[in-house]
């Protein structure tokens, strides 16, 4: 039988345990073992005929496990433990699912603190929930762990790498024109981040001013007074604050008292803007809701 991705949480650490690195592949067929999967459960299907199963299940477990701050990549296809893994199986733990990282403080700050009454997770979709209720609710579960997946690549990345897909992202929102538009406005390298201008549209009727930190910090509200101080010697009236970490409660409802008009945008927000204009993230699958279409049997 197939486990479930939280039963594959614990065998996946231990697997991990002798701290060297591990490869997918070579994790996946050691848990198979684990497991005494047949074939035919190891090439089985998910329903939508895209993906396999068991590795699919793999996967689920090793987000949540990295999300804890238990594993982290070595290479774009090797991973190890961290300490705060190895720590955590000193505790001889006898299992591992998403009660048990809920406990965890890392974890909870990596799904967005959320309250625990409000978290939506295979575990927790209301049994007599329809199916299309069930599909949503899905959704948003698959969603919540790309945007922290998203995060945690952009917080890995370099400099320049941040500074493209903030370039990339603001064009796909429309601003700037043209990436060469773009670049040659937001090119001026910053610290942890970039600053510049866009223009707010393809025509340069006004003009934007960006900072974007990527930062692991909280950003303050003296973080944003200086953003509108330097937003005045620009002469400039609107400005967006791009950060990979997070607001504190005073930097958000800080208001400028002049017209200045500023847009807050975290490390969550930044990983959804990604997602809802597919700026890094690629389609795998899409999903038809149909109902009967009542006209058609208006005369019947």
């Amino acid at each position: 039988m197939i486990p479930d991705f939280q039963t594959i949480m614990l065998p996946f650490l231990q697997i991990l345990s002798d701290g060297e690195q591990h490869t997918t592949n070579e994790t996946n067929q050691k848990l198979a073992e684990h497991f005494n999967l047949t074939d035919e459960e190891l090439n089985r299907f998910l329903p939508s005929g895209v993906a396999k199963t068991f590795p699919n299940r793999v996967a689920w477990a090793k987000s949540h496990l990295k999300m804890a701050g238990f594993i982290e990549n070595t290479n774009r296809s090797s991973f190890k433990l961290t300490e705060a893994g190895k720590r955590f199986l000193e505790t001889n733990p006898t299992e591992v699912n998403l009660r048990v990282l809920k406990t965890i403080p890392a974890y909870l700050e990596r799904t967005g603190r959320i309250k625990e009454d409000d978290a939506i997770t295979d575990d927790n979709i209301p049994a007599d929930s329809t199916p299309e209720e069930t599909l949503e609710n899905s959704y948003v579960n698959i969603r919540k762990n790309l945007v922290q997946e998203l995060l945690q690549k952009i917080k890995s990345s370099s400099p320049n790498f941040f500074e493209t897909l903030v370039v990339e992202l603001l064009v796909k929102m429309g601003y700037g024109g043209s990436i060469a538009d773009a670049g040659r406005s937001i090119g001026r390298a910053g610290d942890e981040g970039i600053d510049g201008i866009i223009k707010e549209d393809k025509l340069g009727l006004d003009v934007i001013y960006i900072q974007a930190k990527r930062w692991e910090n909280v950003v303050g509200r003296p973080e944003i007074q200086k953003f509108v101080g330097a937003l005045a010697g620009q002469g400039a009236k609107k400005g967006v604050f791009i950060t990979t970490s997070r607001f504190t409660k005073e930097a958000q409802e800080y208001q400028p008292k002049n017209e200045t008009k500023i847009v807050l945008i975290d490390g969550e927000r930044l990983a959804e803007l990604m997602i809802d204009y597919n700026l890094a993230v690629s389609t795998v699958n899409v999903f038809e809701i149909k109902r009967i279409d009542n006209d058609y049997f208006g005369d019947l």
